[in-house]
């Protein structure tokens, strides 16, 4: 089956492409053409409208009151579901420090039933801990800290059926180096975060294939003249992406223009962070084994601590561009390629080029999404 998506703007892997056509066959992007199709041809008209990639979300825990962790089919479903109306069409569910058994029965729920989902693609798990330490845990249980262990990984991959695709760790924990070159080897991104890592110690895990920095600037070793820590690393650090939540609470704009202007934006991966409060009223929550308490869009612990975000990709887009720190083309990328990339996972999601999953959005010039695709069929549409 083939048709033709006019549009105004077209949001190529390799540019804009202004007031043209871009087929779709058989559920994959076909080439683009300035001139009209044959009068046959059936042609979807988004006058006014702009074509966008379907935004990629490498780090969400929740939404709509489910949480990866709740080790059901239900609450992933709910999830990718959920995700359609904000952009979102290809996402790694993100687990939480937990006790090893408790992991294992996540990485067990998501693997059996990736493919079943409804909504946007689960295209991999983020096992975000239980190898981190204690000064920076943020909303992760420091009950089950522990050093990376080769053979736990070797389990989990196994038993997700390859399906892994990114691991945090905290650089400073024993055996961090071993680990790193390991799980590179085997093609999982090894991310940098909850930790107290002095620059050096970052480094050097960096240097055995580390590329990713757990949302930026939260949750680690800040910047200092003398000690560098673990900001300074995701600044100085070459051929690494830094994952940033830009919801205005989590990091100023300034600090992210800062980040995106040391790294270039082309290494800076827009995430959410969310939990299952996503798209939810202020209200008690849970995330974890932690009661949090979200107020006025954010979400924090009893002590304080923020607890994830409330977050969603195309609020993320339409921030850095009020906060006037990137373009739209920037902002796109960042919620779609690059993450893609951070993750190995851009060879089925994050642009849109000829041959790849026609999974796309319509906007509007507000930044609206107005309808989602996946594989080239509409599964959500705005009622406004």
């Amino acid at each position: 089956m083939k048709n033709f998506i006019y549009a105004d703007k077209f949001f190529m892997k390799y540019g804009i492409e202004e007031k043209g056509y871009l087929s779709i066959i058989d559920g994959k992007f076909g080439k683009f053409q300035k001139e009209k199709p044959d009068v046959n041809d059936n042609i979807i008209d988004y006058s006014g409208k702009y074509i966008a990639p379907g935004l990629v979300d490498t780090h969400i825990h929740g939404l709509l009151n489910a949480d990866v962790m709740d080790n059901t089919f239900e609450a992933i479903n709910t999830i990718s579901k959920g995700l359609l109306k904000y952009g979102v069409t290809s996402f790694l569910p993100t687990t939480l420090t937990d006790s090893i058994e408790t992991l294992s029965e996540s990485i067990e729920n998501i693997s059996n039933n990736y493919k079943k989902v409804e909504g946007a693609k689960i295209q991999g798990i983020f096992l975000e801990g239980p190898f981190f330490t204690e000064k920076h845990k943020g909303a992760q249980n420091e009950k089950y800290f522990k050093d990376p262990e080769i053979n736990i990984l070797k389990k989990w991959q196994e038993k997700s059926g390859n399906l892994i695709k990114k691991i945090a760790i905290a650089p400073e924990r024993e055996g961090a180096v071993e680990f790193t070159k390991y799980a590179t080897k085997n093609n999982i991104s090894i991310a940098l975060g909850h930790s107290s890592s002095t620059f050096e110690q970052a480094e050097k895990v960096v240097n055995s294939g580390a590329k990713i920095f757990v949302h930026t600037y939260n949750g680690m070793s800040p910047l200092n003249h003398r000690e560098p820590g673990m900001v300074g690393a995701a600044m100085a650090l070459k051929d690494t992406y830094a994952e940033l939540i830009c919801d205005g609470h989590h990091v100023s704009p300034i600090a992210a223009k800062i980040m995106m202007d040391i790294k270039s934006r082309d290494n800076i991966a827009l995430i959410t962070d969310c939990m299952r409060a996503g798209a939810m009223p202020d209200g008690e929550y849970i995330l974890g084994k932690f009661d949090v308490n979200v107020k006025n869009g954010v979400a924090r612990l009893s002590s304080g601590s923020l607890a994830g975000s409330v977050l969603t990709m195309n609020n993320a887009i339409k921030n850095v561009i009020d906060w006037n720190i990137a373009t739209l083309e920037e902002a796109i990328k960042m919620a779609s390629y690059v993450p893609a990339l951070s993750c190995n996972i851009n060879d089925v999601c994050g642009c849109i080029d000829q041959g790849m999953d026609a999974d796309f959005i319509v906007i509007d010039n507000n930044l609206n999404v107005h309808e989602t695709y996946i594989n080239g069929v509409c599964k959500y549409k705005s009622d406004k």
